[in-house]
């Protein structure tokens, strides 16, 4: 019996790249995705302005154990990826408020849809 190959339509969009693929595209979307959401508590950043714009401190106090160093890498890398806006409020001293942008907001999808895969893989432990 011959093999038969089955199309599936939701992946038909990863196959849209001309010739074989021998390392990551970083023009590729879903590479584009992958870079915006990298790290240890981007994830958790994301979902905590999910309920609405947060101040730095805001931030800090709802996720305790992140370092502000860290929390400080992840705001930069979703301001740049096009997630946050970050709105300086003027006065003394100076208030910088978070807030998800239409492209952030959209990652919500995204993140449901790991957290299915996540929960229904019984894969070994990453270390």
């Amino acid at each position: 019996m011959a093999h038969q190959t089955v199309s599936y339509p939701a992946t038909e969009f990863l196959h849209s790249c001309p010739g074989p693929v021998v390392e990551p595209d970083p023009s590729c979307p879903v590479e584009i995705t992958l870079a915006a959401i990298r790290g240890r508590w981007t994830a958790l950043v994301i979902l905590e302005l999910l309920h609405g714009p947060r101040s730095f401190s805001q931030l800090a106090q709802a996720l305790p154990t992140l370092s502000d160093k860290v929390l400080t890498d992840r705001l930069t890398q979703l301001v740049e990826a096009g997630a946050l806006d970050r709105h300086r409020e003027p006065g003394w001293p100076p208030r910088v408020r978070y807030a998800l942008t239409e492209r952030g907001s959209a990652l919500a999808p995204v993140l449901q849809a790991l957290w299915e895969w996540g929960s229904a893989t019984t894969a070994p432990r990453l270390r």
